[in-house]
């Protein structure tokens, strides 16, 4: 009852000092990065002090995991606060948002603030309810379709509901999309700086998801530093990701672009003075891939976890999150809770003062950014479900992780690897047999975590 009322008295006055100064918002969200790409998490090869900064002067996240293991279902999981047992977009490709999908940029906007999104949709292609003007966005530049977001010289980008050309081609290549991104970003947040109203940005970077190709004043500092593994061909190319003479130089190359625009953007809240009404968040995707030449291995871009991008384990899903909020969070500190993308929604409604939507499922981590651990809400456990490659499942319930593999052929009474992720972090001892009852426990977490989805089912395909 004590901790019920003490959590009732914060969520009151946290409410109310967001309804008489809501911040501004800033999300960044990075590509295909692993909670190990960042020197703050433990790189030591690529360079990133601009994310380290924020690490610095803000809160570091060590249990945060993605929504997904891949780009859209994870991006559906943060827009509407469900995981993707809940959520409408649980793959790449084959389903849009609807307008009955309820998104952060909807509440937040129901709140009395602006909204932008610069950078990678994936929820709604052209004419559908799914795109991001239909999604409580005001403002939208950049990539609908995933597979265009592929390349860093497109022909055209989409500037709300309209295309904007560009002057590349194949072999005439002037404008870097990413540094565009950039340019739309500050001018954007100068722009509402001088309004009465607060902001929301969800800056969508594509970097450093492949295609590998950055400009060289990114690239030529690693290229004496780091071991190639020799040129990167891809016959399929057009279609598939472009060939690359040093791919690992490039890879490093594009992650320190990606880090000097989030330094960018710190340094524009500090210019137009509303640094200190400003929370910026900054996490990744899924874990790193091997894609394109991209090289996990050799960077270490998943640490000591097990999996990369297209796994349920670890390094598939934990990722990194940082938040930065001066004078509100306290710089240098660090956090064990477990949270996921989709309490994303929760916690930038409770800071905004506004209502969250009945379907999503997410728990705010606001008291944990505030100082106020003793108030935080738990989970009582994460899911999540997979249909590529014959299908995963995952749940964390405390420190106890379950991870089931083909679960479409092997149908719902698939068994569970089970791991102690106190004991065994990178998920290297299977406990299954050692402990047969927690099956039973995990298929009833299932059970009720797994709704039915139109468009994806664990039926086999015939």
């Amino acid at each position: 009852m004590i901790r019920l009322t003490l959590l009732a008295l914060f969520s009151f006055a946290l409410t109310a000092t967001a309804a008489s100064s809501p911040p501004n918002i800033i999300y960044i969200l990075a590509d295909d990065l692993g909670i190990n790409d960042f020197g703050c998490y433990g790189q030591e090869i690529m360079k990133t002090p601009s994310v380290d900064r924020m690490a610095r002067e803000g809160m570091q996240f060590y249990n945060h995991y993605s929504g997904s293991t891949v780009c859209a279902p994870t991006r559906s999981c943060l827009m509407t606060g469900q995981h993707t047992g809940v959520t409408r977009v649980r793959g790449n490709g084959g389903a849009f948002l609807k307008p009955e999908d309820v998104t952060v940029a909807e509440v937040l906007k129901e709140a009395g603030y602006e909204t932008g999104l610069i950078g990678k949709w994936g929820l709604g292609e052209e004419g559908s309810a799914g795109v991001p003007n239909s999604q409580g966005f005001d403002f939208f530049y950049g990539y609908l379709n995933q597979s265009r977001a592929h390349r860093y010289y497109p022909d055209w980008i989409w500037r709300n509901e309209e295309k904007e050309h560009y002057p590349n081609n194949a072999t005439e290549r002037n404008v870097y999309i990413h540094d565009r991104f950039t340019e739309e970003g500050l001018n954007w947040i100068e722009e509402k700086s001088e309004t009465e109203a607060p902001f929301f940005l969800y800056m969508a970077y594509t970097l450093s998801h492949v295609d590998l190709d950055v400009p060289d004043d990114s690239m030529a500092p690693y290229l004496d530093v780091i071991e190639e593994a020799g040129p990167y061909h891809n016959p399929a190319y057009p279609r598939g990701y472009r060939d690359h003479p040093t791919p690992r130089a490039c890879f490093a190359g594009m992650t320190s672009r990606l880090d000097r625009d989030v330094g960018q953007i710190l340094d524009q809240l500090k210019k137009l003075g509303i640094a200190e009404n400003t929370l910026v968040i900054f996490s990744s995707d899924n874990g790193p891939t091997s894609a394109g030449g991209a090289d996990p291995d050799y960077f270490d871009g998943n640490g000591i976890y097990k999996g990369i991008k297209r796994d349920l384990y670890e390094g598939g899903i934990r990722a990194p999150m940082i938040a930065r909020w001066p004078g509100k969070i306290t710089a240098g500190s660090k956090s064990d809770h477990i949270s996921a993308h989709w309490d994303v929604l929760a916690t930038l409604a409770e800071v905004a003062g506004a209502k969250e939507p009945d379907a999503q499922v997410g728990i705010s981590f606001a008291p944990t950014l505030l100082g106020q651990a003793d108030s935080q809400q738990q989970h009582e456990y994460l899911y999540w479900e997979f249909y590529e490659r014959g299908g995963k499942q995952a749940i964390r319930k405390g420190d106890w992780k379950a991870v089931r593999l083909n679960r479409i052929q092997a149908g719902s009474e698939a068994p569970w690897e089970i791991y102690n992720l106190a004991n065994d972090p990178s998920e290297t001892r299977d406990l299954a047999e050692k402990y047969p009852e927690r099956q039973q426990e995990f298929q009833k977490i299932v059970a009720e975590a797994s709704t039915h989805n139109e468009f994806f089912s664990w039926e086999k395909k015939k």
